[in-house]
């Protein structure tokens, strides 16, 4: 199954807190995120952020940002010691940072500060304990080797620049895995997370992955990936529910020459060069397929044999003339439009 995101709502800069609205909103399963731009904005508030840290459960969290011309001080994580989840992001300086060590309810944190000083942040003993990370380093070269002690770590965003990427092999519970602008470092760990549903591979470089085995990867998603130009082993990723494939100029084919028994969505848009969708048959409960800007013909793509669960089909070209007709052609052959 697709992963599912909250609905996120923000409390920006607060100067008070309507405690009963926040319980509502998480209540009606969201996430209330209280986040704060400037140290101007912290006054008495962040005491009572702190007793509805201890209180509520890893959805209400805290998250502090921008601090424009100003470097975030760490030691302000200890007025709020009961955080479970925490935003360390869009910031460009942050300094006394080791303070995470102090935080002993962590559950959530995403860590995204362009001079982050310490590469081996990962090293700090509380974050060991961590359910969720993203944490992304621009000019330090992050050190992972830390990853074989986070035995608990379920959810990973990991970006910039690396290092011992294949620790993350060690994390044997990890679920959700997104690999941001990383390049070129080989993914044969990932056959060592035998309960991974869900990989993104994001921006960064890399021809193909062909180092993936067999599998049990349901969602996987390849977007903006430099070079990528080989999708030849798409069928080891045999309990695939959803494809997703865009902005991979130098793909040309897609061929699925073994069944995908469980694949039930495809999208795949501004892949210009790919000219080639072959073998839709092999996957019997395809549904939803979209295929935008890419170098398919339509009039030959439509000539194959197609899934018999298939009933939302977008097509485009980005002409608009040509588009039209070819939704006045889905819609005659029965197809309806992708939903959401």
């Amino acid at each position: 199954m697709r992963k599912k995101w909250k609905r996120r709502i923000l409390i920006n800069d607060p100067v008070a807190l309507d405690q009963v609205q926040i319980k509502q909103d998480l209540l009606g399963g969201n996430q209330v995120i209280v986040q704060f731009s400037h140290p101007d904005f912290y006054g008495s508030i962040l005491e009572e952020v702190d007793e509805l840290c201890a209180r509520l459960d890893e959805n209400f969290g805290v998250r502090f940002y921008g601090h424009y011309s100003l470097s975030f001080d760490g030691r302000t994580l200890m007025r709020i010691p009961h955080v479970k989840t925490l935003y360390l992001n869009s910031l460009a300086q942050a300094h006394n940072i080791e303070t995470l060590a102090t935080l002993e309810h962590l559950y959530s944190l995403h860590l995204g500060i362009y001079e982050l000083e310490n590469s081996d942040i990962l090293a700090i003993d509380s974050l060991r304990s961590l359910r969720d990370l993203t944490i992304t380093s621009d000019k330090k070269v992050l050190n992972l080797q830390y990853f074989k002690e986070f035995s608990h770590l379920e959810q990973l965003h990991i970006g910039g620049k690396v290092k011992n990427l294949d620790a993350i092999g060690h994390l044997e519970d990890l679920n959700y895995l997104a690999l941001h602008s990383i390049s070129k470092m080989p993914l044969h760990f990932v056959n060592q997370l035998k309960k991974l549903k869900h990989l993104r591979i994001l921006l960064g470089g890399r021809e193909h992955i062909q180092e993936i085995e067999e599998n049990e990867i349901d969602d996987l998603e390849i977007c903006r990936v430099r070079g990528f130009n080989d999708l030849s082993n798409i069928t080891n990723f045999k309990a695939l529910t959803r494809l997703v494939i865009e902005d991979q100029i130098q793909l040309q084919e897609i061929r699925f020459d073994r069944e995908l028994k469980l694949l039930e969505e495809l999208s795949i848009s501004n892949c210009k060069s790919l000219a080639h969708l072959s073998e839709m048959q092999q996957l019997p409960a395809l549904c939803k397929l979209r295929i935008f800007k890419t170098a398919i013909d339509f009039d030959s793509f439509i000539q194959q044999k197609l899934p018999s669960a298939l009933s939302e089909f977008e097509f485009a070209t980005s002409k608009s003339k040509v588009d039209q007709e070819i939704k006045d052609s889905l819609s005659k052959l029965g197809f309806q439009k992708w939903s959401v």
